[in-house]
């Protein structure tokens, strides 16, 4: 019998856990295979952690990681699939707003479909703000374009893989990981299953604008070069633009004489070339900064507590 792995990052999810677990056993029991759930908590403020301790007492299916302070989701997927035993592994949210009754399909397509992984994605994006759908359209749209990750526009980490495809994921051993696009990279047959948005059964968003803009940027960063050609674009532009203008003011005065000192349009270009050589330091500077953090060789996150009882477990 076929082992399913489900890892589920949590953090503050202490109101949700029960139903996720009642209703992902219930699709699984029904499956024909053998499972086990992972529970990452993520430095969780709440009760997550003594809910994943109740469940495993219950259930020795249930298993659960602990970490030592919050490191963000993406450290939290690690983790889990890491930890991870089975033939098949699944990443899915505790808020339910991914839905556990697609997974026959998904475990159908990845065992007699012929493709190596199984993912979802959004139709609609209901419920959230119009400014929040505009910029997570356009960061699709964007980083598409400009980088070798094939990001399906409303993809959700919700999907099931291969083991395959897990060691592949595994494989990469990044410090900063932007998983949606990870998965992209590595390629492997997918098959795409599409849902209407669900709202959260309990609790709130972790996830502000604020966040959500500066991960898109790690995306961007993390899968392409672009920014820093376009900043080299703009320096080349701003010289041609220069050298433009000084040619005109300089006909200009020998032709009528320079009556105006010119102060505001100085003031101007000083402004314009300020900020676009600002810009560019700070695109060179983000992919510094992202080097400087890979050779630093911080572990990913560091694990507190486990069904193991392990203690100080880094990676």
């Amino acid at each position: 019998m076929a082992l399913v792995s489900i890892v589920v990052p949590c953090y503050n999810e202490e109101e949700s856990m029960p139903v996720f677990y009642k209703e992902v056993t219930g699709v699984l029991k029904k499956m024909n295979v053998d499972y086990e759930i992972i529970f990452v908590d993520d430095g969780s403020k709440d009760k997550t952690l003594d809910v994943a301790k109740r469940l495993r007492k219950q259930d020795d299916k249930v298993r659960y990681i602990s970490f030592s302070r919050n490191f963000g989701k993406e450290a939290g997927m690690l983790a889990g699939l890491e930890a991870a035993k089975g033939d098949y592994v699944a990443v899915m949210d505790a808020d339910m707003q991914d839905p556990p009754s697609l997974l026959p399909e998904m475990y159908e397509a990845v065992t007699t479909g012929g493709y190596d992984c199984a993912a979802t994605r959004r139709t609609n994006r209901k419920g959230e703000p119009p400014i929040r759908s505009f910029f997570a359209r356009m960061f699709y749209r964007i980083i598409n374009k400009i980088s070798d990750a094939n990001i399906v526009d409303g993809a959700r980490d919700f999907r099931l893989m291969k083991r395959i495809m897990v060691d592949a994921v595994l494989s990469l051993g990044e410090y900063n990981r932007f998983s949606k696009g990870i998965f992209g990279w590595v390629g492997f047959k997918t098959k795409w299953f599409e849902y209407v948005n669900v709202e959260r059964v309990a609790g709130e968003t972790k996830w502000s604008f604020w966040k959500l803009f500066k991960y898109s940027f790690e995306g961007i960063m993390a899968f392409s070069t672009t920014p820093l050609y376009i900043s080299s674009f703009m320096g080349f532009i701003v010289c041609i633009v220069s050298f433009i203008m000084a040619c005109f003011y300089a006909i200009k005065a020998l032709i009528f004489g320079d009556p105006a000192a010119g102060f505001p349009t100085i003031v101007c270009i000083m402004l314009f070339l300020g900020g676009i050589q600002l810009i560019g330091i700070g695109v060179v500077g983000m992919y510094l900064s992202k080097t400087y953090l890979e050779t630093k060789r911080r572990p990913i996150y560091i694990i507190r507590e486990s069904e193991d009882n392990e203690e100080n477990v880094t990676n």
